[in-house]
């Protein structure tokens, strides 16, 4: 099975060529579309099984849980690919969570068992393979940790500088280390992500590769995070996918990937996608619910890898939910930190973005959106090692209860 894609315009649908960051027709995001034929069940199966039998090579590409669905991927000569093999995660069932928050089933997949702690590395993998195919010799993200971490690590393997634009004071003292531990050269910018991402503009120049989300190569790896659960599953589809949004990217790229995996015959129905953000920082929540546009606002959450005000991505985000007939949910603070602690005691733990997807799940199920018979897996994006501060900060408020 080989796929073929277009570069194209996410919004206007025009025809993009490789180096237009954004559509230089409507300003908006640029996306791979696929142009597949009618589903083939068979072809489809022949696939997985082809994928199946590559995890037991011993080659880069196969390694990876990425380069594994190569032909599902734009095509990058092999001889440019920067891989950490990635994308080998676990899907842990949860039966004691699940029965906890009355639902059928509960499983985490946990994206934060990749190389750099999180599900950076999925997308990044593509992104930098594809800037060393193109000739690039820097990397520049904007980020509030997990971004520049990534992309410092597969700059690093690939030979390239890599430059991080970061909020000052806004991130962990875990991931600002980590990032230059892989030899970032960071740049502090006063105030958000959103700050951060806008200076990155007027930084970009000839030779230098943006790789925050806005890069379509970015979300065609992370797209396979659809594909990780489906093969885990035996390709069960779930009936709820629960994801953190933040810029979300990570939300479209996932819900991409099951529109894929349907069109291709792998699955036959798609799960349905639900968002999870920080009440401090959902705008897209808003949005959503309310059907109007995009009002950016000033995020404020204890989640600093959601902490976005004015996420790039909503629009096929909202795309995405459409499509699944999804849904999207705010919780406070204080219901992240308590579902951080709930995961950590299952002796899975997360970083605090990351358990906004069981505080959103508590939640769901609250408003009746989620029901006793549903099969339930939420995305986990970031280790427990991410933040220290905030497990010490979770650990403490659980001994004072205690």
């Amino acid at each position: 099975m080989i796929a073929h894609y277009e570069l194209r315009c996410s919004s206007c649908n025009a025809p993009a060529q490789r180096h237009d960051l954004p559509c230089t027709t409507c300003g908006e995001l640029l996306e791979f579309a696929l142009q597949s034929d009618p589903p083939d069940a068979d072809a489809a199966r022949a696939y997985a099984a082809t994928v199946a039998r590559r995890r037991a090579n011993d080659t880069p590409l196969d390694r990876s849980g990425i380069w594994r669905w190569r032909e599902l991927l734009p095509q990058i000569p092999h001889a440019s690919v920067v891989t950490l093999a990635e994308g080998n995660v676990p899907l842990y069932d949860m039966p004691e969570l699940a029965e906890r928050e009355g639902i059928s089933a509960l499983a985490f997949l946990h994206l934060g068992m990749n190389p750099t702690g999180s599900f950076k590395d999925l997308g990044m993998t593509v992104a930098i393979s594809a800037a060393r195919a193109e000739g690039a010799t820097r990397a520049i993200c904007a980020s509030t940790g997990n971004t520049a971490s990534s992309m410092a690590a597969y700059a690093a393997r690939a030979g390239m500088e890599a430059f991080a634009l970061v909020p000052r004071g806004k991130i962990s003292g875990a991931k600002l280390a980590q990032m230059r531990d892989y030899g970032v050269r960071v740049v502090e910018v006063e105030g958000s992500f959103d700050d951060a991402l806008a200076e990155l503009t007027s930084r970009s120049s000839e030779g230098t590769a943006v790789v925050n989300s806005i890069n379509p190569y970015r979300l065609e790896g992370q797209k396979c995070t659809a594909f990780a659960i489906l093969e885990a599953r035996s390709w069960r589809v779930p009936d709820w996918v629960v994801v953190p949004g933040g810029n979300l990217g990570n939300s479209s790229a996932i819900g991409k990937g099951f529109r894929e995996a349907r069109a291709l015959g792998l699955i036959d129905r798609l799960p349905r996608l639900a968002v999870v953000q920080a009440e401090g920082a959902a705008p897209f929540v808003e949005l959503y619910r309310s059907g109007r546009d995009l009002v950016p606002v000033v995020p404020r959450t204890i989640a600093s890898a959601i902490a976005v005000g004015s996420p790039r991505s909503w629009r096929k985000a909202r795309a995405e939910l459409d499509a699944s007939r999804g849904s999207a949910v705010a919780v406070s603070d204080d219901e992240i930190d308590a579902a951080k602690g709930r995961i950590g005691a299952a002796g899975i733990g997360c970083e605090p973005a990351s358990a906004a997807t069981l505080a959103g799940i508590a939640r769901l199920r609250a408003e009746g959106t989620l029901t006793e018979r549903d099969d339930v897996v939420a995305v986990l994006t970031g280790h427990v090692l991410k933040d220290s501060d905030a497990s010490l900060r979770v650990a403490d408020r659980r001994d004072v209860g205690a």
